[in-house]
């Protein structure tokens, strides 16, 4: 039980370096959208000249971000969440990670499971026809930006996965 247990805290860990590198590496995607956009409006109000393609790599910049960071706020508790009584003064630390380890386990992880498998049909249609963009000048390959669903919904998976033994850990009185 003991073996178990430390493997359990060792992939949880080894979760959490990944999801704090993959935060990081995200976190510059920020300033990328930042330039992006100011080269955009510098360039259609200066200048009178705008471009599709900028306009839609903002998108995808911003869908990136908006994807990827997903794990990184859940392992950092700053997603929204109802706090109506985990909050509450009835809810001690033991009922919270009941509540944490229960609800991974029925909502969380089932959602990204579903999300993961359902992606792939949409990737691989996007791929299989060439899927572009509808507007003239945009970008092209957009199975590239669709394939960030399912990558950053198994960064979730993962990061879920951690949370829920960080919370099996406190609900068995171990320390970590």
């Amino acid at each position: 039980m003991k073996k178990i247990l430390y493997i359990l805290i060792t992939i949880s860990s080894l979760i959490d370096r990944l999801t704090e590198a993959t935060g990081k590496i995200i976190s510059w995607l920020v300033l990328l959208l930042v330039a992006t956009v100011s080269y955009d409006v510098n360039m259609r109000y200066l200048f009178q000249s705008g471009s599709i393609a900028i306009q839609e790599l903002e998108w995808h910049i911003f869908t990136l971000i908006f994807l990827f960071s997903a794990a990184y706020t859940f392992k950092h508790d700053a997603h929204v969440r109802l706090d109506l009584f985990y909050r509450s003064r009835f809810m001690d630390d033991y009922k919270r990670a009941w509540v944490n380890f229960i609800g991974s386990i029925l909502f969380l992880m089932p959602f990204c499971i579903l999300v993961i498998i359902s992606s792939w049909q949409f990737i691989e249609l996007a791929y299989v026809h060439n899927e572009g963009s509808p507007d003239p000048g945009g970008l092209p390959y957009r199975w590239v930006i669709k394939s960030a669903i399912p990558i950053s919904f198994t960064l979730l998976l993962l990061q879920g996965f951690s949370y829920m033994v960080k919370n099996l850990f406190y609900i068995m009185g171990k320390k970590l």
